[in-house]
């Protein structure tokens, strides 16, 4: 599967470190997904790595040079300089070891230096990501956990290893994570260093909720998830501390966020209302049911043959309700809210900016091809509480949510961070 540029990794220098592991193959293709998302990956390999995978396949992914060793290329060019350890750590802007066995996570614990690898390592002042990867219980033996631990007082961050099948056939803990979640790592470490919303909480809302009919049925809408999901993944690129309040579904949850899952639309409102209180912004981009069956039957309703009648009575306004809350609060400091129509696209919305107490409502004709529910791709005109609009052309819904957060980071330009005291 191909991946599309992702702009918190345009242009980044990230030093991918592969030592010997049988899951050394897995950084081949992480390789290939971080240069197809716009970085460029210098590959170090360790003696061992290479007795898994070649220089040759991270060189024909990335288009750039692979180093070996501390002298040469593995093409046996000379290096650059002399000191290249000392050009790969300054210029990285970012370096991973995916996978790190345990004899290399010894080695980073207590300040080796016998390999590029390590010299490197303990020569950059950039964010360090460890992905362990090993067989059995080792990841769980007290020698790794000790070591493990002293990367993370060293400001290392460890990315757990994944629970399954280990190449010995035995089922444990030490399984290097998935190529998505290790690229999730790397667009969150690379957020809080150059993100516009680093210390900043977002609180983001996705999905259609479902209102019980029975113990089995539910009413709900055709909302998919992918527009909210977007937006939660693109402030996290941007540093922010997400919350993502979302209905079941099966979309994979962004790697750093912190997933509230709720099904009716009260349910929604309570966990709004709870995680909003203290937010810096809230973004509205769950399709939440505007009714709800007035009783929810006790036990499944049976086949009759006769008509079914159902009394359906208002959901509550979640988006007004945290509206009248924020006037009285202030928090959170920037609400965005969305309007899914079929007529009258821009009429309905700008009422709902007015009366939501909103700072920017996002319009989408849900029956135009290419747009709404369950789509890759979304066509929307963000209004602003300035009265001033702006129509994008259909655009992937990464795309859209990336024009979503500029604007909210944008107004929070304003607005005191938490570690920061309001002036007097």
């Amino acid at each position: 599967m191909t991946v599309e540029r992702i702009s918190i990794l345009e242009y980044k220098r990230i030093v991918l470190g592969v030592t010997g592991s049988i899951a050394a193959y897995k950084a081949a293709d992480f390789a290939s997904k971080l240069t197809q998302a716009g970085a460029d990956v210098d590959v170090i390999l360790t003696e061992a790595a290479t007795r898994f995978v070649t220089a040759l396949t991270f060189e024909a992914v990335t288009g750039r040079a692979v180093y070996t060793d501390l002298w040469r290329t593995a093409g046996g060019e000379s290096l650059p300089t002399h000191v290249a350890h000392v050009g790969l750590a300054e210029g990285a802007d970012l370096i991973l070891i995916a996978p790190a066995t345990a004899q290399h996570i010894a080695k980073l614990a207590h300040g080796f230096a016998d390999d590029l690898l390590c010299i490197t390592a303990l020569a950059a002042k950039c964010p360090i990501l460890i992905a362990p990867a090993m067989d059995g219980s080792m990841y769980e033996s007290a020698a790794v956990a000790a070591n493990v631990a002293r990367l993370r007082e060293l400001g290392m961050e460890v990315i757990e290893p994944e629970v399954g099948r280990m190449a010995s056939g035995m089922v444990g803990r030490g399984r290097l994570p998935e190529v998505w979640t290790l690229l999730g790592a790397v667009r969150r470490a690379l957020g809080r260093e150059w993100g516009a919303l680093h210390d900043r909480h977002i609180v983001v809302t996705a999905g259609g909720t479902r209102e019980a009919l029975d113990p089995v049925r539910f009413i709900t809408n055709r909302s998919s998830g992918k527009q909210g999901y977007a937006i939660a993944q693109t402030a996290l690129d941007s540093g922010a501390h997400v919350t993502l309040i979302a209905t079941p579904n099966e979309l994979p949850v962004p790697y750093g966020v912190e997933l509230v899952l709720v099904e009716s639309a009260q349910e929604m409102l309570e966990a709004v209302l709870t995680y909003s209180a203290e937010a810096d912004a809230l973004i509205m981009a769950a399709a939440v049911a505007d009714y709800r069956p007035e009783e929810t039957a006790e036990h499944k309703l049976k086949k009759t043959g006769k008509a079914l009648q159902l009394t359906l009575v208002p959901t509550v306004d979640i988006l007004a309700t945290v509206g009248e809350r924020r006037l009285q609060t202030g928090r959170p400091h920037v609400l965005v809210g969305f309007a899914a129509e079929t007529r009258d696209l821009l009429k309905n919305a700008r009422s709902k900016l007015e009366k939501k107490h909103a700072d920017y409502i996002v319009a989408n004709d849900v029956s135009q091809p290419g747009a709404g529910f369950g789509a890759d791709t979304n066509i929307v005109t963000i209004l602003s509480a300035d009265g001033s609009a702006i129509s994008l052309p259909q655009q992937t819904k990464s795309a859209v949510a990336e024009a979503i957060i500029q604007r909210v980071a944008a107004r929070l330009q304003t607005v005191p961070r938490r570690h920061e005291p309001d002036e007097c």
